[in-house]
């Protein structure tokens, strides 16, 4: 067991984990039967999908190319047959052989020219393809209508990507990895949960957004205020079945004036020329008024003890506001697992300071668990 705040010694210890594969598959039933045609129907869908969206090729990321890898604007699809955008990246000196893969995503709101991005170009720099992609339903990615999230098909949206990472001739399939940032730290870890096909997780800056929809920072929503939210939302549903289009929320960030601190530190990352980005939910734009509603009653970390044997490194500021979330999650988490606190941080320092993230460690957490 890991818990440091400046020390970096991982945990080796594993546990077996044992599945009824016959089980589930009987609990499949006929569905399995139906799995060739689905795929047929997907992979027809995949490609009208792909031939709708409107991908940029130009460099319009908020941090600068690196001449140490290759970038490539990537297509793939979900389970739910949604086609999403990614940005791969590949080590330009690389050796032959295929190479160990990890899925970037994050932060809730974001896209992935901002924070994920940063992240993907970097570790691809210190030797693994990496994948940093838009959510289903936001940014460049398919799925209508816009700016929706959703607890289940968001963790879907990693597993495609490890679907795609898997497929590609540059990826060792057995040496997967993946990291999420912020609000996908928590989709991140439910993912790896269920996947059994990842080796290793990383979670920076983490938030459960299902435990912050529904029980408020620090968990103080009241049972009375939690029911009011989910009476306003549920009857906003026949407005939007009204008007065949859902309602938005107010623009996001526009500061009123006697917002808390990290509120500040939000804005001083997605509304200024730091981290803005047209497309990003977060710099200006809304989430439908009804996106909560999904989240309200689904605990996404409820089989985070599931990961192991498999390693979880959680990464997290030591002033971030949010920084409960990772030690909540720790505590919950099997070993291997590690709690790594960055002193003096707050939670948008983890986005995209590069003398503050610590990748050494991350670099140092897949090269011995992506073996």
């Amino acid at each position: 067991m890991t818990k440091n705040i400046q020390t970096h010694d991982a945990v080796t210890k594993k546990d077996a984990v044992n599945l009824d594969r016959r089980g589930v598959l009987q609990m499949a039933g006929a569905g399995v039967a139906a799995l060739g045609l689905a795929a047929i129907a997907n992979t027809a869908t995949a490609t009208a999908n792909a031939k709708a969206l409107n991908m940029t090729r130009e460099w319009d990321k908020v941090f600068p190319q690196s001449d140490k890898v290759d970038h490539e604007k990537v297509s793939f699809t979900n389970r739910y047959g949604i086609t999403l955008v990614g940005d791969l990246y590949l080590p330009k000196d690389r050796a032959q052989g295929a190479l160990p893969a990890i899925a970037v995503c994050g932060p809730f709101g974001a896209v992935k020219e901002q924070s994920s991005g940063l992240y993907a170009q970097t570790m691809a720099e210190r030797g693994f393809v990496t994948l940093a992609f838009d959510p289903s339903y936001t940014g460049e990615s398919g799925g209508e209508p816009r700016n929706v999230a959703s607890p289940d098909i968001n963790t879907e949206d990693f597993m495609a990507a490890v679907d795609y990472l898997g497929l590609h001739g540059s990826v060792d399939r057995e040496r997967i990895g993946v990291i999420g940032i912020c609000g996908w730290g928590g989709m991140a870890l439910n993912a790896v949960a269920a996947d059994k096909r990842v080796k290793a997780v990383v979670a920076s800056t983490m938030y459960d957004m299902t435990r912050v929809m529904s029980k408020g920072y620090n968990d103080s929503v009241t049972l009375e205020q939690r029911t009011q939210a989910l009476e306003q939302m549920s009857r906003q549903r026949w407005e939007d079945a009204a008007n065949g289009a859902p309602d938005y929320g107010p623009p996001s960030l526009d500061l009123q004036g006697g917002e808390p601190q990290f509120v500040l530190e939000y804005h001083d990352y997605y509304r200024t020329p730091r981290g803005y980005h047209a497309r990003a939910v977060n710099s200006g734009n809304a989430w439908t008024q009804t996106t909560p509603l999904s989240f309200m009653n689904m605990p996404i970390l409820s089989y985070i003890s599931e990961i192991s044997p498999r390693p979880v490194l959680l990464i997290h500021g030591e002033n971030a506001h949010s920084r409960y979330f990772s030690e909540t999650a720790y505590e919950a988490a099997a070993e291997p697992k590690e709690l790594l606190i960055v002193p003096g941080a707050n939670h948008t320092d983890l986005y995209d300071k590069l003398d503050v993230i610590p990748f050494d460690r991350m670099v140092a957490f897949f090269g011995d668990a992506l073996v």
